[in-house]
């Protein structure tokens, strides 16, 4: 069967420090852990409701990941995790000229179900995390997660 939903493993949120927001968690009676001091879950269509502070953002993947992706990069504060597809439109219009870092994890990420169980199989293709703003890119740097960042001017080199 496939699902749209699927956890952030918790070592992540923890090394990347306290968010204020994630508008696209879990519903609160299928999150095992908080990712962020409020919550949108799907039922409150966290794209339509006001976002606020330091947002985190594991977006649905798929086509609807750059919806989410273009609200964060005009938001302006927040980390998001998805696929590290750098090829794809969604990259080029709401990653490459608007994030300010970006952190390659090192090998593929396992996500955990909404119970809270880990999956036994990895995600299938490397994942990256995307930094909007300052404090964000410093937060990447600092994490301790393994992988490589590389940051990102807002000039792009050629068209």
């Amino acid at each position: 069967m496939l699902k749209d939903e699927w956890l952030t493993p918790p070592a992540i949120i923890k090394a990347l420090g306290e968010f204020d927001l994630d508008p696209c968690a879990p519903h609160a009676s299928r999150r095992p852990w908080d990712t962020a001091k409020s919550h949108y879950s799907v039922e409150d269509d966290g794209l339509a409701q006001p976002w606020h502070g330091r947002v985190w953002c594991n977006p649905p993947y798929g086509l609807e990941a750059a919806r989410w992706l273009e609200r964060l990069a005009a938001h302006g504060d927040g980390i998001a995790l998805i696929f590290a597809r750098t090829e794809t439109a969604m990259f080029f219009d709401h990653v490459w000229d608007k994030a300010d870092a970006l952190l390659f994890i090192r090998g593929r990420l396992h996500f955990h179900h909404v119970d809270g169980s880990r999956a036994a199989a990895n995600a299938g293709a490397p994942s990256v995390l995307v930094a909007y703003g300052q404090r964000n890119k410093q937060a990447l740097h600092s994490c301790g997660l393994p992988g490589f960042v590389l940051n990102l001017n807002s000039e792009p080199v050629c068209e």
